[in-house]
């Protein structure tokens, strides 16, 4: 029992986790509420893939490509974790068997991670297992640490620690709840682990919707629960669109509203076994990352036309480089020294790069001159 909890029972000022409940972990909703919700996310949902899946294969596979890219990015963004988006991108494309104009060298890190999320996501009809868990978490943390903190890898957390489930910065977190003792976690996995697998009529975004608020409840592992957590939720998210293909990013939308994501988080936490306000806040986020993927779609669509245009076109490693982060959405503004700096060679060959391109017609300058003067991508025909 953590401090504040053993404050709390001195003065007889106490309250029951979820897990304390008595029924834990029968959930109840209502029905109509929730059903209004979901019918109008499947609603989009079924636009949204026959869309696209009415375009070719080459604009579903970079579709695909940047969706998965996104969402692992946001997921671990989530948690604070800043994550090269070049490196993610890259590895996502060669697991996929996906081509770039452009490769990076990839971290272990990274790997473990898209690892994690490709098997989630493009193995969604394989039974979710207690060594499917582990193997998760051994690709997420390959060095056996967290940090500098040597952790459980592969296992159940240990221990007689509380396991408490905060936000914020280190000095000045806020704890949310405390999660079931160790000893409890294999008895609770187990009962989790059998839920998962019931096949019992339920709706498999509803069903995302609540393992990923139970498994969370359990926090199971000594770190990355909530990176395990959203995998669980994306691989029912892809049960439900019947398709490995992913179009839009739960991740990306739960970091939008991230204050909303704990506070929600806390107060089912602290409430009852009626789970309706949690299901519509996931539905609401889920209708979000639907709605948001069609601005995502648009720049797959522009950068598919831009190569199509002047891909015949001889360009270096390092004006390819420059185009894609261009394309995908770069927001610096691009002079000689910012090129020079980015693809690492001098301001001299950075000027012959955008000489080079501006001749071609795929760069034109920008309104400023001199000393200032910038440098942007021409739109595609």
């Amino acid at each position: 029992m953590s401090e504040i909890a053993r404050i709390f029972k001195t003065y007889n000022v106490w309250f029951m986790y979820l897990y304390e409940r008595r029924g834990w972990p029968n959930f109840t909703w209502d029905e109509p509420k929730v059903l209004a919700f979901l019918s109008e996310v499947r609603y989009m949902q079924g636009l949204l893939l026959g869309k696209m899946r009415n375009l070719g294969f080459e604009l579903q596979d970079q579709a695909v490509l940047e969706m998965i890219t996104l969402d692992i990015v946001k997921s671990n963004e989530i948690e604070g974790e800043n994550m090269n988006t070049d490196e993610v991108r890259s590895s996502v494309a060669r697991k996929l068997g996906l081509q770039l104009e452009t490769e990076v060298h990839v971290g272990r890190y990274t790997e473990g991670v898209v690892e994690m999320m490709l098997d989630a996501t493009q193995q969604y009809l394989v039974p979710l297992s207690q060594e499917r868990l582990f193997g998760w978490h051994a690709a997420l943390f390959p060095t056996g640490r967290s940090g500098m903190r040597k952790i459980t890898v592969g296992n159940w957390r240990q221990g007689e620690e509380a396991m408490q489930v905060v936000s914020g910065r280190i000095g000045v977190e806020k704890i949310h709840f405390e999660a079931p003792v160790s000893s409890e976690v294999p008895n609770e996995m187990t009962r989790f682990l059998n839920w998962v697998q019931d096949e019992s009529k339920i709706d498999s975004i509803i069903k995302a919707a609540v393992a990923h608020l139970w498994f969370v409840t359990i926090h199971p592992f000594d770190d990355g629960n909530g990176r395990i957590t959203r995998a669980i939720a994306d691989l029912f998210l892809a049960r439900s669109d019947k398709s490995e293909q992913r179009f839009y990013s739960m991740s990306a939308a739960i970091l939008e509203n991230k204050k909303g994501y704990y506070r929600i988080l806390e107060r089912t936490q602290k409430g009852e076994l009626d789970i309706t306000e949690w299901l519509i806040w996931f539905l609401e986020r889920l209708k979000e990352a639907i709605q948001s993927s069609e601005d995502k779609l648009k720049s797959v669509m522009k950068k598919a036309r831009f190569w199509n245009q002047f891909s015949k076109m001889s360009l270096n490693h390092r004006q390819r480089l420059m185009i894609n982060k261009l394309l995908d959405g770069y927001e610096g503004i691009i002079r000689t020294s910012k090129w020079a700096k980015i693809t690492q060679c001098s301001e001299k060959t950075a000027l012959r790069d955008i000489e080079n391109l501006v001749q071609k017609g795929i760069m034109e300058k920008g309104d400023a001159r001199g000393r200032s003067t910038s440098y942007v991508l021409k739109e595609a025909d």
